[in-house]
C-alpha cells in the first residue's frame, strides 16, 4: 500500500511538473502572440524538456477528459447552413482519399528503400491515421512499435508547428479565432448541462467500437443538439485553452526517454516525410481550390497530416471552417483504421511481407 501511494504521488508530481512546463510555454507563446499559443507553447517547451532528459509525462486520463471538449466544440460548428454545403465537399473528400493513398505509397517506399525501415514498419509509419491506432495495428502485424510511434509523433509535432507558423509569418495572422466561443462566466446552467451530456458520446461510441470515439462521439451528439436548435452554446474558451495545454504537453511528453543522437536517422526520416506530406497537401489544396472554388486554407488544413484534435484547434484559431476541416479528418482517420489493415493483408498475401523482429528496438 505504501509503495502504491508513493507511486501515485510520484505520478502526480510528474504530471504537475509537465503541465507547469507546458503552462510556461503557453504563457511565453501567448505573450509572443503566436497562434494556438497554449498548445504549441506547451508542446515546444515540453519537447525541449523531454529531449534534455526531464522526466515529463503526458496523462491519458486528462486527455480523455479534454478531447471530448473539442468534440463538443466541433459539433457546435454544424448548423443548417453547414449541411447545405456538404454536397460541395464530396470532390475534396474523394481527392483527399486519393491523396492519402499517394502519401502512403511515396512515404512508405522512401522509408523502406532509402531509410532502411522494415517493410511492416515502413507501411504503418507512412499511414496517416491515429498515432496510437497505427502503432498498435503495426505492432500486431510484426512492425517496430517504437519506430512507428516515433515517426507519427514527429509527424504530428511538425505539422502542428509548420502550418500555424506559416500563417503567422507569411500571412500576418494575428490570433483571434477563439472569440466565437463562450465563457464560464456567461454559460447558462441549462446550456452547460446539455454540453456535458454530449460528452456521453465518448463511452457510447467506445462501446460501439467506433474509431476516434473520444472526439467523434461527443461531436456527433453535439452536432445533433445544435442542428435541432436545442442549444446554440459552445464550450467555454477556458476549457478549450485547458484542452490545448493538456494536448500540447502530451505531444511533447512522447519524446521522453528519446535520445536525439541515437535516433537521429529515424527522426530525420520522419521530418522529411512530414515536410513532403505538408507540401503535397498544399499543392493539392491549391489545385483543388482553383477547380472547385473552395478556400485554399480550409482544404490545406483538411488534407494536412495532423491529428483530428490538433488540426481542428488550428482551424478554430484561424477562423477557418471548422465543420469542413473536422469532417475531412474524421473521414480520413476512420478510413485508415478500416482500410490500412486490409490493404496490408493484400500486400502480405501477394508479396509475403515480413519483418525481422530481432532488429527491433531503438
Amino acid at each position: 500500500m505504501f509503495q502504491r501511494r508513493m507511486s501515485l504521488t510520484r505520478w502526480f508530481m510528474l504530471i504537475g511538473m509537465s503541465l507547469t512546463i507546458g503552462t510556461l510555454g503557453g504563457l511565453v507563446f501567448h505573450w509572443l502572440t503566436m497562434p494556438l499559443a497554449w498548445m504549441i507553447g506547451a508542446m515546444v517547451f515540453t519537447t525541449v524538456a523531454a529531449l534534455m532528459g526531464a522526466p515529463v509525462r503526458g496523462s491519458r486520463r486528462l486527455r480523455s477528459f479534454m478531447v471530448p471538449v473539442l468534440g463538443i466544440m466541433l459539433g457546435s460548428a454544424f448548423t443548417p447552413e453547414t449541411l447545405g454545403q456538404v454536397d460541395l465537399w464530396v470532390p475534396s473528400i474523394l481527392v483527399m482519399l486519393i491523396f492519402v493513398a499517394v502519401v502512403i505509397g511515396c512515404v512508405g517506399a522512401f522509408l523502406y528503400k532509402i531509410m532502411d525501415f522494415g517493410p511492416v514498419s515502413a507501411y504503418f509509419s507512412a499511414t496517416p491515421g491515429g498515432l496510437a491506432t497505427m502503432a498498435i495495428i503495426g505492432t500486431d502485424w510484426g512492425g517496430d512499435e517504437r519506430r512507428i510511434g516515433l515517426v507519427h509523433s514527429v509527424r504530428i509535432l511538425l505539422t502542428v508547428l509548420i502550418i500555424p507558423l506559416y500563417f503567422r509569418i507569411f500571412e500576418g495572422y494575428i490570433p483571434g479565432g477563439l472569440e466565437s466561443l463562450g465563457s464560464l462566466t456567461n454559460l447558462q446552467i441549462r446550456d452547460g448541462l446539455i454540453l456535458i451530456a454530449c460528452a456521453l458520446g465518448f463511452p457510447l461510441f467506445k462501446f460501439l467500437n467506433f474509431p476516434s470515439a473520444q472526439i467523434l462521439g461527443p461531436m456527433v451528439l453535439s452536432a445533433i443538439v445544435h442542428l435541432m436548435g436545442i442549444t446554440e452554446a459552445k464550450p467555454p474558451v477556458e476549457l478549450v485553452n485547458l484542452a490545448q495545454l493538456v494536448i500540447g504537453t502530451g505531444i511533447g511528453a512522447r519524446f521522453a526517454g528519446v535520445s536525439i543522437f541515437r535516433l537521429f536517422k529515424v527522426m530525420m526520416a520522419a521530418a522529411a516525410s512530414t515536410i513532403f506530406m505538408v507540401a503535397l497537401a498544399a499543392a493539392c489544396a491549391s489545385g483543388l481550390s482553383h477547380l472547385t472554388g473552395l478556400p485554399f486554407h480550409a482544404i490545406w488544413l483538411a488534407f494536412a497530416p495532423g491529428g483530428v484534435a490538433e488540426m481542428t484547434l488550428i482551424s478554430l484559431s484561424m477562423g477557418i471552417d471548422v465543420a469542413f476541416v473536422s469532417t475531412h479528418h474524421v473521414i480520413r482517420v476512420t478510413f485508415m483504421v478500416i482500410a490500412a489493415p486490409y490493404v496490408f493483408l493484400i500486400l502480405q498475401k501477394y508479396w509475403s511481407i515480413s519483418e525481422d523482429q530481432t532488429k527491433h528496438g531503438l
